[in-house]
């Protein structure tokens, strides 16, 4: 029996794949599109994500004394064993998600890849080395080295629910910690599949990746359990609850939060292959990407051609839940209400829908966003100044790339976005100069699979890094340690040094230092 059939035969008595503990409670999660239950998951108290956060840390300590090498053959073991059942898992994350099921095999290979590097490449990010002493300690050897921090709890959201929390899962793992993952009530089945396949794939170290399902309570209790650090991924808003509740123990905090990412589309740029990008970065997942396109600004020269290219290519898009499917429906229900809001206001104030729209009536029906494209939204309209997470497009005209720039970063986001053009020394240096953490030129959300490239943030779009170096080491503390190999004739750090060897050390730094002007 597969993992998917395991799931889909849970019982209100088995409360999934998920070990309950003592709680009683139970919920459901179920298919966005159908309103099918996918399972019945237990909604872990704070005594039972104590008694998970406890099995991980003894745990831990095996899972560290592993090693580099060890770890990198178990953690081989696991993408293989997501490799091999990459389908199942995607029709998993298709039932409970919504996505179409090529859309999640896309999500799920680039997991799997960011896993292999993370795995690959944590020796030499973090294992010990040798760094130079300075003049000072020049009788001594210095060396650096970063050490778990024991366990690591994991907020996942829902609309990633397999690359997103791999992100720090993976990275975590690969740093010697032990991980409780705790994802998004919408989706807490793809939470256990990962759970019951790490087991299968690493049984000899089963406990050093586990799950606790449940509502916000389950989340606060994660935060207050006396894990090494939260690694969250959700809204401003709800981030600054986690941040609250963390503060309580002094656990540090990694925030992946949201975006109201920008396209810059200049006069040189690929009017057709701009498009192309946007109407991807807008829509794919039903515009519930938190590094999606939620604002392009084209210049004069290329506006009108931009907007002929966006619509035509809107219109041929088809939200549903069958395998022809453009994109799926709204994952979190209540999410229809602010894409409802934002197009209102925006309309309200002024901005033309020339798709889509609240009143569009070619889509299958509740639970789905027809895909809406505005123009001529005002800049303090709430499409411009708020995450909107739903499958909408504004395209404002500017005079010039300057102007898109300073747009673009008048928001109190800055996640990521990007930029077309047709000359590559423009586009580096306004991509430089982008108030966001990553920025794809000709091209979008490119930097999410490049596994060597830090992601993350600036303002209310959080802080702290996944992937890349950046990544793994933030999973860990850093670790300095000298030691002496020879005595010198006159310690300074004693109190029998010598009453002139603070004058003589003075003279020396005044000459090898106080030339510079």
């Amino acid at each position: 029996m597969s993992l998917a059939e395991e799931i889909d035969t849970v019982t209100r008595e088995s409360a999934g794949s998920v070990d309950r503990h003592a709680t009683s409670r139970t919920f459901d999660s179920t298919d966005p599109a159908t309103g099918a239950v996918v399972g019945v998951f237990p909604v872990h108290d704070a005594e039972a994500v104590d008694a998970t956060v406890g099995q991980a840390r003894d745990a831990a300590t095996a899972w560290a004394a592993l090693g580099f090498d060890g770890r990198r053959q178990r953690l081989d073991a696991y993408r293989g064993y997501l490799a091999r059942r990459l389908h199942e898992l995607a029709d998993l994350v298709h039932r409970e998600n919504g996505k179409p099921h090529a859309d999640a095999i896309l999500e799920i290979s680039l997991a799997v890849d960011h896993l292999a590097w993370a795995a690959g490449h944590a020796r030499k990010a973090l294992g010990p080395r040798r760094v130079r002493a300075g003049m000072l300690a020049a009788n001594h050897a210095a060396y650096l080295e970063y050490q778990p921090l024991g366990v690591v709890g994991v907020i996942g959201p829902w609309n990633y629910p397999v690359f997103t929390p791999m992100g720090s899962i993976a990275y975590a793992l690969a740093a010697g910690n032990a991980v409780v993952f705790k994802p998004s009530e919408y989706t807490p089945a793809i939470g256990a599949w990962l759970a019951a396949a790490w087991r299968a794939a690493v049984p000899d170290a089963a406990d050093a990746f586990q799950v606790v399902t449940g509502f916000g309570d389950t989340g606060a209790a994660l935060c207050r359990a006396g894990v090494g650090k939260i690694a969250f991924t959700g809204s401003a808003a709800t981030g600054r609850k986690v941040m609250a509740t963390c503060a309580e123990p002094l656990t540090p905090v990694l925030m992946e939060l949201g975006g109201k990412d920008a396209m810059i589309v200049d006069d040189d740029a690929d009017v057709v292959a701009a498009a192309d990008a946007a109407v991807w970065g807008a829509m794919s997942n039903g515009g519930q990407t938190c590094i999606g396109v939620e604002r392009v600004y084209a210049t004069e020269a290329v506006y009108d051609r931009f907007v002929a290219e966006v619509t035509a290519q809107v219109r041929s898009l088809r939200p549903g839940s069958d395998d022809e499917a453009t994109y799926g429906p709204m994952t979190m229900p209540s999410q229809i209400e602010v894409v409802n809001r934002h197009v209102e206001d925006a309309t309200g104030k002024g901005a033309r829908v020339i798709t889509g729209g609240t009143d569009d009536d070619a889509f299958p029906g509740e639970g789905y966003v027809a895909p809406t494209v505005l123009l001529d939204v005002p800049e303090d309209a709430a499409a411009i100044r708020e995450e909107t997470f739903g499958p909408t497009l504004t395209i404002t005209r500017v005079r010039d790339a300057e102007e898109a720039l300073r747009l673009t970063n008048d928001t109190s986001y800055g996640l990521a976005g990007s930029i077309f053009s047709g000359s590559k020394a423009k586009a580096l240096d306004l991509a430089r100069r982008m108030r966001s953490g990553m920025t794809s030129i000709n091209s979008v959300l490119t930097f999410a699979s490049v596994p060597a490239l830090p992601f993350g943030g600036v303002g209310d779009s959080g802080f702290g890094r996944i992937h890349g170096e950046d990544g793994l080491k933030e999973f860990t503390r850093a670790k300095a340690i000298t030691r002496q190999r020879f005595a010198l004739p006159t310690n300074l750090m004693s109190f029998r040094r010598p009453a002139d060897a603070a004058d003589q050390l003075a003279r020396v730094v005044g000459m090898l230092h106080g030339r510079h002007r």
